[in-house]
């Protein structure tokens, strides 16, 4: 069958946007093509706020037949973190047949050449796009996310992501020419001549395993990095959250086949209850790259056991905010709050402990000690969740009853400056929705370590006092070089403080943010801008995105021949 879209339109509908996505991460200026405001939706083929809620609805209690090989049964089970049953069953895929297939139709897709792949790619973003709305609430149904985070960190700033990885890769693959006529002057003699031909050849099956709390955002970036540059992609979500990336991977596979590659280039491997795949997964030979985002003890397993491929982390860690003096003391108490609260906490980037000297801080409001700054950073939390409906929309639920065992075990930890509070969502009235607790600790007692040196997943956050900032300074290099951290941030006016802080990070390879007041927030990243993770320190082996993360899921093969 004829392929119903072809390399030329593709590459005329989506090469400006390849064009200003490559122009992006060279300027690391701001630039999106995906609208963040619901209202954006509804022309031009996409959805609206109406039609996509009755697109997820219409999942509800169905099977979603991807058509991929090897499937032997059907498997599902997701309940929303808001209580609702979403009733979705998957295939379950016999390995032995799907991964033949898969990797059968990576010869058509190699040759197909790194533009096209791109565009190919960019059409599944924009078919992604498109269905922003239902992807909401099928982000918010699995992961716990209020809707209106869900619909822009499960939609466009995931698609953003997902648009990155493939502007790195394709960069990365035409560093190389693919040809090169050679001559080698011989003096009086014929030089000597070759023709030479550079492919970029895929390392073989990429496996992305998904996680509960950020499905595409954290789901879209391997996918669409291995998948630019030739390798077929098995996607394995979490057990809690199949839905987003199973539509994801059914839109990828509508794609491939109008045009005119192999569907099996990208399937889902969705599991049993309790059936654990993912370790017999990442160990089989066929797997060549693997894609993890979740808990430390098992990334640092793939790491250790998964030697056949190339894996790529984000696991957790130890994230930190010193604070040392502000000239904006309410700023700073209405960003920390907000970090604080946003999603309950449930976010790789949530800071957790919170430095602060014994003696206090220099506010432009004046000296404030430490217990000053605790209770009002409590009362600003209080304050902005003081509404039941704002908070509901800015905590979302507790993804999984472990979170909220450790948000119950906190307040057992130290001194309680803001207490846990539930809240009732009228809307779905079985969600658990808990706001968060600050904790006090004495960072000079050895007992209080336990604490602030382990992470603690949640809406959990320890106020440590320290003797000086010279002290939380060589706690937060201790921190980051043992537990590692996905952000860290910081609040002085004192340019010497601010030095040996950057000096730190630098030297630790952390991502800092200064003097955070306004609508800007540590525990948020701009694609094309900023780095998620950097790659350098325990939290993560990677970020998204830089050349590292795409560079190695292709080699580049050289064919010779001599003579013109």
């Amino acid at each position: 069958m004829a392929a119903e879209l072809t390399a030329p339109e593709l590459i005329a509908k989506h090469r400006p946007t390849l064009d200003q996505a490559l122009e992006a991460i060279r300027t690391r200026a701001y630039w999106s093509p995906h609208p963040e405001h619901p209202k954006a939706y509804g022309e031009h083929g996409s959805l609206d706020a109406a039609a996509g809620k009755a697109a997820f609805d219409a999942l509800l209690g169905t099977r979603l037949d991807l058509g991929q090989a090897g499937t032997d049964d059907w498997v599902g089970g997701e309940i929303s973190p808001y209580g609702i049953e979403l009733d979705v069953s998957y295939p379950h895929a016999d390995l032995d047949v799907l991964l033949p297939a898969m990797k059968a139709g990576q010869p058509a897709w190699r040759d197909a050449g790194a533009e096209v792949r791109a565009v190919v790619c960019l059409e599944i973003l924009k078919r992604v796009s498109d269905r922003t709305h239902e992807f909401a609430h099928a982000v918010m149904h699995t992961s716990g996310q209020a809707f209106m985070m869900a619909f822009q960190a499960g939609g466009p700033h995931a698609q953003d992501r997902g648009l990155e990885a493939v502007a790195y890769a394709y960069a990365e693959q035409v560093r190389t020419p693919l040809g090169a006529e050679w001559s080698k002057p011989q003096g009086k003699r014929d030089p000597l001549v070759l023709t030479k031909k550079f492919t970029p050849v895929p390392r073989g099956i990429g496996l992305v395993i998904g996680c509960n709390t950020f499905p595409t955002w954290n789901g879209y970036p391997g996918l669409f990095a291995s998948l630019t540059t030739g390798n077929a992609v098995l996607v394995k979500p979490h057990p809690r959250a199949v839905l987003p990336l199973a539509l994801t991977v059914r839109i990828a596979r509508e794609v491939l086949t109008e045009a005119g590659f192999a569907a099996d280039l990208v399937a889902l491997a969705a599991e049993r209850p309790g059936e654990g795949i993912a370790k017999a997964l990442a160990t089989r030979p066929e797997i060549r790259i693997i894609d993890y985002t979740g808990s430390t003890s098992f990334g640092d397993w793939l790491e250790a056991n998964a030697r056949q491929a190339q894996v790529y982390t984000e696991k957790a860690g130890v994230n930190t905010v010193i604070v040392h003096s502000t000239d904006d003391y309410q700023g700073m108490l209405s960003n920390l709050a907000f970090s604080l609260s946003l999603y309950s906490g449930q976010m790789c980037t949530t800071p957790q402990n919170l430095l602060i000297p014994r003696e206090g801080i220099a506010t432009d409001q004046g000296p404030k000690t430490f217990d000053e700054v605790t209770a009002d950073l409590a009362r600003a939390v209080d304050g902005l969740l003081g509404d039941d409906a704002r908070a509901n929309g800015l905590l979302g639920a507790i993804v999984n009853p472990d979170v909220k065992a450790r948000l119950e075990a906190a307040a057992g930890l130290g001194e309680v400056a803001l207490a846990s509070r539930e809240i009732t969502n009228p809307e779905f009235p079985d969600a658990v929705v808990r706001t968060p607790v600050i904790v006090k600790l004495d960072g000079a007692k050895p007992d209080a370590e336990a604490a602030y040196m382990s992470e603690c997943f949640g809406p959990v956050s320890f106020a440590v006092a320290l003797d000086s900032v010279a002290d939380a300074v060589e706690l937060l290099r201790r921190t980051v070089r043992e537990k590692g951290a996905m952000t860290v941030g910081a609040y002085t006016t004192d340019s010497e403080v601010e030095r040996a802080i950057e000096e730190v990070c630098l030297e630790e390879a952390a991502q800092l943010s200064f003097n955070l007041t306004g609508g800007v927030f540590v525990n948020q990243t701009a694609a094309f801008s900023d780095f998620h993770g950097s790659g350098g320190n325990p939290a993560a082996n990677a970020a998204l995105c830089d050349g590292a993360f795409v560079a190695n899921r292709f080699r580049v093969v050289e064919v010779r021949h001599q003579g013109q």
